[in-house]
Formats: structure tokens, sequence, C-alpha cells
């Protein structure tokens, strides 16, 4: 398989110390790769960095294609005041896509940002990120705030990107499923 994303000797450093170091991973085309550790370790600034989202100060990252942002709490949240259907229309719009029917949507088209639950702050997360036709998809948290039925969901529609060939590289505090890179808290 082709890779689509590789990190060599990857790192940040800030004032008060490395955020991450000596991150090394490649994740092709299909694959789904999951960066476990501590609160603190770095796992929202590695899916960051990895998705061209954060000022690394040591070692490269090399993308094939797009790499989008899923739901990433804090950084990559829906509007409050927009609808599901905004949301995606508009994210049409600023990607110069044509306008689409909302049938297929994972969620009701009316619903508020602001009345997402976690699970659909995800899904959304992952609709708007197929807009942009990516070759991955980073998604952070994917173990937070999720029932076990939800947490099926979310892998379920995590499993779709991957059989349509799309990279995701998920964050979470432990592995929920298949391949893991793990952090250590380096502060």
């Amino acid at each position: 398989m082709t890779t689509v994303v590789e990190a060599r000797g990857l790192g940040a450093r800030t004032r008060r110390g490395w955020v991450f170091q000596d991150v090394d991973l490649d994740v092709a085309a299909g694959e789904r790769l999951t960066v476990t550790g501590p609160a603190g370790s770095g796992r929202t600034s590695l899916l960051l960095a990895l998705a061209g989202c954060f000022r690394t100060s040591a070692g490269t990252v090399r993308r094939t294609g797009v790499v989008a942002l899923g739901h990433v709490p804090g950084v990559h949240e829906p509007e409050p005041a927009l609808t599901v259907a905004e949301h995606v229309e508009e994210r049409r719009l600023l990607l110069g896509r044509r306008a689409r029917r909302f049938d297929d949507l994972p969620l009701d088209p009316g619903i508020l940002g602001r009345d997402l639950d976690a699970l659909g702050r995800h899904l959304l997360g992952l609709t708007l990120a197929r807009i942009a036709g990516p070759a991955a998809v980073v998604v952070d948290d994917v173990d937070s705030g999720l029932s076990t039925v939800e947490r099926a969901r979310l892998d379920e529609a995590l499993r779709a990107l991957t059989d349509d060939g799309v990279a995701v590289v998920t964050a979470a505090r432990e592995c929920l499923t298949g391949p893991t890179f793990a952090l250590e808290g380096h502060r």
C-alpha cells in the first residue's frame, strides 16, 4: 500500500520542554493507527502536526494528498449556531464542491452544532473531512465521552473511511482497535 503520512524524528518543543519527540511512523492508505498516551502526552499536538496544523521543531513529515481534520475537541469544533446541513454546505462552498442532497448524512440535517453530543460531533467532523477528498483524516479523543454503543458506531464510521482507502489516525488514552503508537509525557 501507498504511505500517505510519514514522520521521521518528528518533535515539537516549546519553552516548557518537548511536547513530543523522536516520532517515527508510517500510515498507509486504508490503514488506521491510534496514537495512545495519557493526558498531556502530546497526542493532540501530534495529530495536528501530522495534518500540517501544528508547528514542529525537529524531524520531517511527508504527506501524500490532503490530511483533513475530523473532530478535534477545542481545535476543530462545530459552529454552535449552524445546523448540520449548514456546516456541510459551508464546507462545500469553501472547497468549491457542488451542492448535494442531505439524505445520506449520518445526522439530522437540522440539528444545531451546539446540540450535538460527542458522537454527533465526531460524525459531523468525519462528514466534513470527507468533503475534501482526503488521503488521510485525523480524529482526536475517540474514547472520550462515548458509551460502548456510541464507540462502536464511531468505529464503524472510521472503518468506512479505511474501507474507502483513506488513512485514519486517531488519538485515545488507550487503544480501542488496530495498530498503535504510544506517546509518553515529555514535559
